[in-house]
């Protein structure tokens, strides 16, 4: 497709993070060591990306950022992708940034270049052209929680518990989870979970709208049950997928004339595409 959707364009964010990298941001980061990402791909067309940190409860390390750049690179060019799954190793999502690395990173220069990184990060996973859901077992807590905002859907397993814990050791979320948190569930709702450090279980963040759905309870076939609930959304050709997940992300990010433009591209370019001509005539056929 021509036409720049959301996740091509060049925006401020994108060059300040190209700025700080061009000043040494990877081999900085490189020095706070620990965990990995971990990325396996179906032949359906859904990936899993694992936080692998289980000695700090998948804290997130600097070595871990720059793995998550990887694994976000992968899969914007998996052009069989339809479906991605975010979820923790050893039932815990992710309790936030490694504090080891944040306690070296004091000065407002190291804020504002550490979370320009993260920002990005995010905006990248959320941007993804095909759909995402965050499995949430066990805590998702500060940047954590702001992680699973990057994603379409949210899903916990009962004992779970999401919390945006910024205010507790004195910050604001700066991952982008702030912003979201709002598109989600509403400016009020968002409020009282930020001053509050309200800790939600599966229960509380149905009502609130914060997650989609509440998996069974047994925690070994959570992500079983996750890639059975991602599936019902990308039984259709990778084209068609990424195609209506380009159209919202248009339309959520873009004006409604830009969105509008996009979206009619985007259809002007599946409509006599070989896979539109045969869902069109398996649908006949149907009939």
């Amino acid at each position: 497709m021509k036409t720049k959707l959301p996740h091509q364009c060049t925006a401020p964010i994108h060059s300040a993070i190209q700025r700080f990298q061009e000043n040494g941001i990877k081999e900085r980061y490189q020095r706070y060591s620990g965990g990995s990402v971990d990325l396996s791909k179906g032949e359906d067309g859904i990936a899993v990306l694992t936080l692998n940190n289980p000695a700090r409860m998948n804290a997130l390390t600097g070595t871990m950022g720059l793995e998550l750049d990887d694994r976000l690179n992968e899969l914007e060019e998996w052009t069989a992708g339809k479906g991605l799954i975010v979820r923790g190793a050893n039932n815990t999502f992710c309790s936030g940034t490694d504090l080891n690395s944040i306690t070296v990173m004091r000065s407002s220069e190291d804020g504002l270049e550490f979370v320009t990184h993260t920002q990005r990060m995010t905006t990248r996973l959320k941007r993804l052209p095909f759909i995402s859901v965050a499995l949430v077992q066990g805590k998702a807590l500060g940047a954590g929680a702001e992680l699973i905002t990057a994603c379409d859907f949210r899903l916990m397993t009962p004992g779970s518990e999401i919390c945006f814990l910024h205010k507790q050791v004195g910050i604001v979320p700066g991952w982008g989870g702030g912003a979201r948190l709002v598109q989600i569930v509403g400016g009020q709702q968002s409020l009282k979970l930020l001053s509050g450090a309200l800790r939600m279980d599966p229960v509380k963040a149905l009502n609130a709208g914060l997650i989609d759905d509440i998996l069974p309870p047994d925690e070994d076939r959570a992500l079983e049950e996750a890639h059975h609930w991602l599936s019902q959304y990308t039984n259709a050709p990778a084209e068609i997928i990424q195609g209506l997940k380009k159209v919202i992300s248009a339309g959520r990010e873009l004006s409604i004339e830009e969105a509008l433009k996009i979206e009619r591209n985007i259809f002007g370019t599946m409509w006599s595409s070989p896979v539109s001509l045969q869902a069109l005539a398996q649908a006949i056929k149907r009939k």
